[in-house]
């Protein structure tokens, strides 16, 4: 089941009223989506549920142009805000499922904690669409555990979150007025188990899917030309 737009929508609008730029379990890993892109590309990106730009930034330092996609207008917003000085950022209000892309119009998709809102084969089949030959394609992405493996990860994350938010944030928990922001949204999220995402990742010939300690899990994809692809 796909929650729909419209809820998810007003769910990040009044996140983004609280929002802050402290550390957390997606920018934890940026630094991990980085590495698999080129320092300078010439050719444009697209992020599919931008949030407040954070990663855009990151992207806007590499690509000739970024095209930044979010449900949320408040989201939007603060991006907008915050990214004054990046001029090749084109932050839009919108729906991906409902865009028209070219084929290979991209040369790099990235998407954080964003595919579980989405109809999952559909919106993989999109994106390799849109992506260029040699380009990249970027997921982070939370799951639902089903192995033991995936319950032993689950647990030991606990205390290393708990380690790292008192290091990196001075404090464990967040505003309340946040917390109850996100256990309204966390009420109604779905999400694919790591077998669900290797069977949608068919499509991917010999895409990186990989578990990640903080309840994540990235996909890699390098498209390359194939007469099989």
């Amino acid at each position: 089941m796909t929650i729909p737009p419209s809820k998810t929508q007003l769910d990040f609008d009044r996140i983004a009223e609280l929002s802050n730029d402290e550390w957390n379990h997606n920018n934890h890993y940026y630094s991990f989506l980085l590495k698999h892109i080129p320092p300078s590309i010439e050719c444009d990106a697209l992020e599919i549920g931008c949030g407040t730009g954070s990663f855009t930034r990151l992207l806007a330092q590499r690509f000739r142009r970024v095209l930044a996609l979010d449900l949320s207008p408040h989201m939007i917003e603060i991006a907008k805000e915050s990214s004054n000085q990046y001029r090749n950022i084109d932050f839009q209000v919108a729906d991906v499922m409902t865009q028209q892309f070219r084929p290979g119009q991209f040369g790099c998709i990235t998407s954080i904690a964003t595919l579980h809102h989405l109809p999952f084969e559909p919106i993989l089949f999109k994106m390799k669409n849109a992506l260029k030959v040699d380009g990249t394609l970027l997921v982070l992405d939370l799951f639902k555990p089903e192995s033991l493996a995936d319950f032993s990860a689950s647990l030991l994350a606990v205390p290393v979150n708990i380690i790292l938010r008192l290091i990196k944030n001075g404090h464990i928990r967040e505003p309340e007025a946040l917390q109850a922001a996100w256990a309204e949204h966390l009420r109604t999220d779905i999400y694919p188990t790591l077998s669900q995402v290797r069977q949608a990742c068919v499509i991917l010939p010999k895409a990186q899917i990989k578990r990640h300690l903080l309840w994540r899990y990235s996909i890699v994809w390098k498209h390359k030309q194939n007469l099989l692809q």
